[in-house]
């Protein structure tokens, strides 16, 4: 953030293109989280802070809580799924109001606010990084779905965390890259930080997982997490249950990563969750390079046919072998959720 203006990577880009976008007020910054210029679960938070900064900023002095509260509401409405969003939100509502009538302290504790969640994200991931690395050993080939790395967080990101720690100490990592349909965030995202990261990889189709699984060639599965419930259950890219449900039947460690932000305590199982339905022109259309060098969108579905669109899907607790936090591997159980949860 540059005063009021904030500035990110504009993802639905990459990998083909690298553009940033300059959103110079609290609607064009809730804006970019609806249409995912921004995505990932601690990009979305920090964003969603730095909103109800710009926020506290625009507010007129006569109308200053009221107009910060509307602001609260149109960037909670944005996504629904997204548990680091409405914590992201929470934290600058309550600098804001402990400041009171004082507009002046009010408005600097937004801003101070946004940027302490920004920095807990960057410091969170990286001890994600620390804690899950050890579970990589040497040449371990490891499955992944959607993306969960720098780009899904303010930096090194959950699932690819301690990939990165255990490339960066020798340990030499497979990922396999599942597609991550509709938006192939796996195949654009997750693949373009893994070559930069000089990280041996492979995107495969959604479908190839559970061959790959049952054939011996997956030792361990680290997958992010939107939302975790209070008994473990976990929230995350649709086609992340599909995974899970496979490496338990071949005996494969499924780990979820996340900071514990991403933790609701007041969401009791999976079944509280509310999942997103996105449009269904993200499953009609898809968006490349045509071999004319032209950026465009072509559609890959009969114009006949409709599409359903649940962004995200639950993955009960009972098939989660560890949830790889900032304090530390726990179990995915109540008791192991309240070890590390905070409000």
């Amino acid at each position: 953030m540059e005063g009021p203006t904030v500035r990110m990577i504009n993802q639905p880009l990459l990998p083909h293109r690298f553009e940033v976008v300059d959103l110079a007020d609290h609607h064009a910054t809730a804006a970019s989280i609806r249409t995912m210029i921004v995505r990932g679960a601690g990009a979305i938070g920090a964003t969603a802070g730095y909103a109800m900064a710009q926020a506290a900023l625009e507010a007129p002095d006569a109308s200053f809580h009221a107009f910060v509260g509307e602001a609260a509401e149109r960037v909670q409405a944005t996504r629904p799924t997204a548990q680091n969003l409405f914590f992201a939100v929470r934290a600058v509502l309550r600098a804001v109001e402990a400041e009171g009538s004082d507009l002046t302290r009010a408005r600097a504790a937004a801003m101070a606010a946004a940027q302490e969640i920004a920095d807990d994200d960057a410091r969170c991931c990286e001890a994600i990084g620390r804690h899950g690395a050890p579970l990589i050993l040497t040449g371990a080939r490891v499955s992944t779905h959607c993306n969960a790395g720098w780009l899904a967080f303010v930096d090194w990101g959950s699932a690819l965390s301690p990939v990165y720690v255990a490339a960066r100490e020798g340990r030499r990592p497979f990922v396999w890259v599942d597609e991550t349909r509709p938006r192939s965030q796996g195949a654009r995202l997750t693949a373009l930080e893994l070559a930069n990261e000089g990280v041996d990889h492979a995107v495969i189709a959604d479908n190839a997982t559970g061959h790959l699984m049952r054939t011996g060639q997956v030792d361990l599965v680290i997958v992010g997490s939107d939302r975790i419930a209070a008994n473990g259950d976990v929230a995350n890219k649709i086609g992340t249950y599909s995974s899970a449900v496979v490496a338990a039947a071949n005996g494969v460690p499924f780990y979820v990563a996340a900071p514990t932000t991403t933790i609701d305590s007041d969401c009791p199982s999976g079944e509280h969750i509310p999942i997103e339905e996105r449009g269904e022109e993200e499953v009609c259309y898809t968006w490349g390079w045509s071999d004319d060098g032209v950026f465009a969108r072509v559609r890959t579905t009969p114009t006949g046919s409709h599409a359903h669109n649940p962004a995200f899907d639950v993955t009960p607790a009972r098939y989660v072998a560890g949830i790889i936090t900032e304090k530390g591997v726990v179990p995915a159980s109540p008791e192991g959720i309240a070890q590390v949860v905070r409000r």
